[in-house]
């Protein structure tokens, strides 16, 4: 059965443009574009310590609360590391910024900078998007973490 997939695979051009997708936020993400017009409107996200929120409205209240942090990202799109499992896509990657205090952060450099976002697309939309990372971009979490109040100057 040439150009058949099993049930749940996809097609090589699904899993393309689900990956195409994923890339597309990130991209929209970094430039402060409008990234909301590619989630589903039962979108389902997460992010560390703000927990599952669902629908397009409790997400873009999520965003305000991430972007309240940041004063702009990068991400590293050349090095991201791609698995797409029918409807799937998980993206490994790192990024470098600035807080909204003016800690700059890089992965490699710092402690921050390496995330991994967990995305289900279907239908050309994103329906669920779950990111994995440490939000301390600063690195200000010192108490709970003895081995990197050693490492300050």
């Amino acid at each position: 059965m040439t150009g058949s997939a099993p049930h749940g695979a996809g097609s090589i051009e699904a899993d393309i443009d689900r990956k195409a997708i994923a890339l597309e936020y990130l991209k929209r993400l970094d430039r402060g574009g409008d990234f909301f017009e590619l989630f589903d409107e039962h979108i389902q996200f997460f992010f560390p310590k703000i927990g599952i929120v669902n629908g397009l409205d409790a997400v873009k209240a999520a965003f305000g609360k991430i972007a309240s942090l940041l004063a702009g990202i990068t991400h590293d799109y050349a090095y991201f590391n791609y698995v797409v499992n029918g409807d799937t896509v998980v993206v490994e990657g790192t990024s470098a910024g600035t807080t909204a205090d003016g800690v700059e952060f890089r992965a490699g450099v710092t402690h921050a900078g390496r995330w991994c976002d967990v995305f289900e697309i279907r239908d050309g939309r994103i329906q669920r998007l779950f990111v994995y990372l440490d939000p301390d971009y600063a690195g200000k979490d010192t108490g709970r973490y003895p081995w990197m109040a050693s490492t300050e100057s």
